[in-house]
């Protein structure tokens, strides 16, 4: 996908976004934990200097913990932090749960059917337009002060913000997400196999994979009709019982993290009635499917989940960075994340393999359009990422990815075009919108209005 090798001795890596403490910790976690990466500068940079200060003492005790591989620095000027960049990694986003509350409840308050309303449905086109506004200003500075860097963007929603950048810049790049290794890992568990004995490949657009492959690597057995077999139990039939249980559990954060990952109603039914095997949860693999809510008499609100575990794990981080108590980070473990892997394989030419990036469809899946943003796996070395040609998605899957290829189509395009009428088109398009335009347009019209200083048009 890219040929140009990079070489020198270590590499300046900044972090746009850096402040927010979900992201900043673990990408320092991860780049401090990884050798081929010592000596590199790791600049972190965001518009919010408090937040920014904060995560840069949190960084700074990891580095210190693990015998500071790396060099730490803070910014909040794009020009000092992006001067010399070799790769740019971009998580940034302004009002992220006040802006999900909107584009989930006022949708279902005019008729839409969203199970989540983050990456598909018509908040979701709201939550594309502000976040292509908001990269495509990121990738500007990127082209004025450090043009020659790859960027990695972990911004949602991916399939729509990868697309953005492809069409309207030069920047290098690529879209990660973790949902693959953490489906990996979630039926590892299940299965009592471990992790590292697994082999695993899957294709789709990203939070609507579907695994073509969960080997056992020790033994050569392919698992996936095990796990087939698995969803076929009277447990996964999710009885009035079942879900009054997990309503229950849902009132507190422990238990809706539980119900969170594991009431998994529409990812059983995907797996029996058509024998496709998810990566990811109910959550996300609903936000592309109309029929989401009629598999189970209640399904959850994952923001409800989101929004506050996010805030608790603001506040651990934010005590973590300022406390005198001594805390054993040098024990922390690399992430499921597989960014600093892409850095040190480009960066160092060591070939990796990675289970997911989501880039420009070349061929990589037959029965998707050409330039639609795909998830597949792919090796990563010094000449760049070389994604794998899988297999044809297949029916339906094909079906239910055509739909929103086209719609990563209309909302990009609007977002490029500031124009209001193609992202209506988009919202009235999308299969969990309201099923009137009187009630689509209320909807849309509000929501603009809400949030007019943060949308292209």
């Amino acid at each position: 996908m890219s040929s140009t090798r990079i070489t020198a001795e270590a590499p300046k890596i900044t972090m746009v976004g850096a402040g927010g403490m979900s992201f900043g910790p673990t990408m320092v976690n991860d780049v401090v934990h990884t050798a081929g990466l010592s000596g590199a500068r790791l600049v972190l940079h965001d518009v919010n200097r408090e937040r920014l200060d904060r995560a840069y003492r949190f960084a700074a005790k990891l580095n210190a913990s693990s015998g500071a591989p790396v060099i730490l620095d803070r910014t909040t000027d794009p020009a000092e932090a992006l001067t010399g960049a070799d790769f740019v990694l971009s998580s940034a986003e302004f009002g992220r749960f006040e802006h999900w509350r909107q584009d989930y409840e006022i949708p279902n308050r005019h008729g839409a059917r969203q199970i989540t309303g983050e990456n598909g449905g018509p908040g979701a086109v709201f939550h594309s337009l502000r976040s292509i506004t908001n990269t495509l200003g990121i990738c500007a500075d990127i082209e004025r002060y450090c043009p020659d860097a790859f960027l990695i963007n972990l911004t949602n929603p991916m399939s729509r913000v990868t697309l953005a950048i492809n069409r309207a810049t030069k920047v290098r790049n690529v879209g990660m997400c973790h949902e693959m290794p953490m489906g990996i890992n979630r039926l590892a568990r299940r299965l009592r196999v471990k992790r590292s004995d697994i082999e695993a490949r899957a294709s789709g657009i990203n939070h609507f994979t579907f695994f073509t492959e969960f080997r056992n690597k020790r033994t050569g057995e392919d698992l996936l009709p095990t796990i087939r077999a698995w969803f076929e139990k009277p447990v996964f039939d999710y009885s009035p019982r079942t879900q009054r249980v997990a309503r229950r559990l849902d009132r507190s954060l422990g238990g809706a993290g539980l119900v969170e990952f594991n009431y998994m109603p529409l990812v059983t039914h995907v797996v029996r009635e058509h024998g496709l095997v998810p990566c990811s949860v109910d959550s996300h693999i609903g936000e592309y499917l109309p029929f989401a809510l009629d598999v189970a008499d209640w399904m959850p609100v994952p923001m409800d989940f989101h929004q506050p575990f996010s805030e608790l794990a603001e506040r651990a981080a934010a005590w973590a960075a300022d406390t005198r108590v001594p805390l054993p980070m040098q024990i922390a473990g690399m992430s499921g994340e597989e960014v600093a892997a892409i850095i040190d394989a480009m960066w160092n030419d060591e070939p990796a393999r990675i289970l997911a990036v989501n880039v420009p469809n070349d061929g990589y899946l037959p029965d998707v359009a050409e330039g639609a943003i795909v998830e597949v796996g792919a090796v990563v070395d010094g000449d760049g990422i070389h994604p794998e040609h899988m297999d044809p998605l297949g029916e339906p899957l094909a079906g239910w990815v055509k739909t929103q290829v086209e719609l990563q189509e209309l909302v990009v395009e609007a977002a490029l075009a500031g124009d209001a009428d193609l992202a209506f088109k988009a919202v009235r398009e999308d299969p969990c919108s309201p099923p009137d335009e009187a009630s689509c347009r209320a909807m849309f019209d509000e929501l603009r209005h809400l949030q007019a200083d943060k949308l292209p048009f």
